[in-house]
């Protein structure tokens, strides 16, 4: 028998009577999505504000916590200020200075938080998905601190990666101690991590777009105003305290013309390869350390053997790099000596990340694609002068199209090439090469180097972002209008001799009861009617034990489909708003799920119908 919260009461002579439908009528309509009420995304909005002060304060603190450490580490000073490693004189000694940084954060992973390992964004993404947006308080300042400290030994790694994380763990802090739901504490957290990437580097659209293609994953005022604030008031941050100049200045450049957009756009096909090639290598080669008969506290140190290596051969393949990254969107790093850099700095990458340490992604395979795009455009210039490609146009569209192709975040690698160097001139080669770069990856795998992670622990991650389909039919569109209700007054006898006979509409699993003036006063299913506790002499007012409930005609199939959850029913009594206790039909859940053809017919590809008449 139906049970629910809402009791019958009783008249004068103690028989029970039918709930009243009013209580119920005023909670039908149209169900606000959770957070999109204006004052919750004021609130929202406010505390991402303050999160992205915060993110700017952590970026700083990170920054010069890896000025301290390199500074430390390769020249034996105590200064704060941001240094490349690779203008250390310790020959072989530097073989030991990445080793030594790496047994340091394999000792905090393992004493501390095994989530540091990585480079933060699969882990943001895996406690958005599975944790409710809840990352462990720890990481807010374990995470900066093991990167600073893999980086600051020579790790091959950019800070945006770990500031991004922490940015993320700080908004999430602060929305586990505020009294909100699970849905505004990602967008808190979204919204520090997008903080903590414009921060760094002054790219506020860029971050924003981050944010929805990997964090976020919906596109909705709720969530985009407060991230959208969080970046703006992060990027004002970032240029109070170092000015408004791009991160990676380059000289002017010129529109290019047909055939070089030809050329770039092919260019990032080629970079598409790539990318597919090292997010496959990444996860090849973290495969081979899970069989190392070894604790994967250590994998880090072993790794790090790599990379010292690797920077005893070629020392600007140590630490973030980013003087690589102006070298090569400025035209100053060419030839042999690129090759090589772009070679090692792939190979130290790798194996550094794969082992499990502490760092991040986006400044490495900036390196790496910028280098393959600038060589092959220089290839391409010496076997076809006649193109017009610019070497300095071919190594920001190789930056943007390798982060394309290995994260598949499409716009915020076009737009965030463009806001580190303010070149509009860029945009339209970014486009076709960075979609370029996309379609290969995606033709490649359908994972991206963020989501392999979790693909592979049994987590799906969406990546499509459409309008709710069911959200644009109305009830009335596809409820039944065969409407067989029953009357309030008849007995259970009575209707389950009409069952019984197998009459026109009596197979039916649920039935609207009326009163004598046509409203609807409850439902009643098979099994309330047909259960051996229920005695046959009860009328069915009598066996009415809660309200009906009940949607608008007019209401969307989605507002339905959440009642129905709410309610925990699989049927709805649907009334007009003119008579509003008066059923025209009802809604069932397959009713809800066969709307979904129409949905699934649109996919279909079918003949061309248009005839061209002369």
């Amino acid at each position: 028998m139906t049970t629910g919260s809402h009791r019958p009461g009783r008249d004068a002579a103690g028989v029970a009577v039918a709930p009243s439908l009013e209580p119920v009528l005023e909670a039908v309509g149209p169900t606000p999505a959770i957070g999109s009420d204006p004052r919750r995304i004021v609130f929202v909005s406010l505390v991402s504000i303050g999160v992205a002060l915060l993110a700017v304060g952590a970026a700083e603190v990170l920054t010069r916590l890896i000025g301290l450490i390199t500074n430390l580490a390769f020249y034996g000073r105590f200064s704060l200020g941001f240094a490349s490693p690779a203008a250390n004189h310790l020959g072989p000694v530097v073989l030991v200075v990445p080793i030594i940084g790496a047994v340091i954060v394999g000792l905090m992973a393992r004493y501390g938080s095994p989530a540091i390992r990585g480079h933060g964004i699969p882990e943001a993404m895996e406690q958005i998905l599975l944790n409710e947006s809840r990352i462990p308080p720890r990481m807010t300042f374990l995470k900066p601190l093991s990167a600073a400290i893999a980086i600051g030994t020579g790790g091959p790694f950019g800070a945006e990666g770990p500031i991004i994380a922490t940015g993320g763990a700080l908004g999430s802090l602060v929305g586990q101690l505020l009294h909100v739901s699970a849905e505004e504490r990602k967008t808190i957290l979204a919204a520090g991590a997008a903080a903590g990437m414009a921060a760094i580097f002054g790219t506020p659209v860029a971050a924003v777009l981050l944010a929805v293609e990997l964090l976020l994953f919906e596109y909705r005022p709720r969530s985009l105003i407060p991230v959208a604030l969080a970046s703006a008031t992060a990027t004002a941050g970032r240029i109070a305290i170092h000015g408004p100049a791009p991160v990676f200045p380059m000289p002017a450049i010129a529109a290019p013309g047909g055939w070089a957009m030809v050329s770039y756009v092919l260019m990032g096909a080629a970079i598409g390869f790539l990318a597919a090639w090292v997010t496959k290598a990444l996860y090849a080669l973290e495969d081979r350390f899970a069989r190392l008969p070894v604790h994967w506290m250590w994998w880090p140190a072993l790794g790090a053997v790599v990379v010292g290596l690797v920077g005893w051969l070629e020392p600007r393949t140590l630490g973030v790099g980013y003087d690589n990254i102006q070298d090569l969107v400025a035209g100053r790093l060419v030839g042999t000596a690129m090759g090589v850099l772009v070679g090692l700095k792939m190979v130290s990458w790798l194996v550094a990340l794969a082992s499990g340490t502490s760092g991040g992604t986006l400044a490495p395979l900036f390196t790496i694609g910028g280098g393959a795009g600038a060589l092959l455009t220089a290839g391409l210039d010496r076997i076809a002068p006649g193109a017009g490609v610019d070497v300095r146009i071919g190594a920001l569209v190789g930056m943007a199209a390798i982060f394309a192709g290995a994260s598949h975040a499409l716009l915020a690698s076009v737009v965030f090439a463009f806001e580190i160097t303010r070149q509009p001139l860029g945009l339209l080669p970014l486009l076709g090469g960075c979609a370029a770069a996309y379609l290969i990856s995606l033709l490649h795998s359908r994972q991206s180097i963020m989501t392999e992670k979790l693909a592979r622990r049994g987590t799906r991650v969406g990546v499509d972002y459409a309008v709710d389909f069911l959200d644009q039919i109305m009830v009335g569109a596809v409820a039944s209008r065969e409407l067989v209700s029953l009357e309030a007054r008849r007995t259970v006898r009575e209707i389950r001799e009409w069952i019984a006979s197998h009459a026109p509409g009596s197979t039916h699993q649920g039935f609207p009861v009326v009163d004598r003036s046509g409203g609807v006063v409850g439902v009643l299913t098979r099994r309330d009617l047909l259960g051996p506790e229920v005695a046959a002499g009860m009328t069915l007012q009598q066996l009415i034990r809660r309200p009906p409930v009940v949607v608008y005609d007019d209401s969307s199939c989605r507002e339905a489909a959440d009642h129905m959850v709410r309610e925990r029913v699989g049927r709805l009594v649907v009334v007009s708003r003119a008579r509003p206790t008066v059923p025209i039909g009802i809604v069932t859940r397959s009713d809800l799920l066969f709307a979904h053809e129409r949905r699934l017919a649109a996919t279909e590809i079918v003949r061309p119908e248009l005839t061209l008449v002369g």
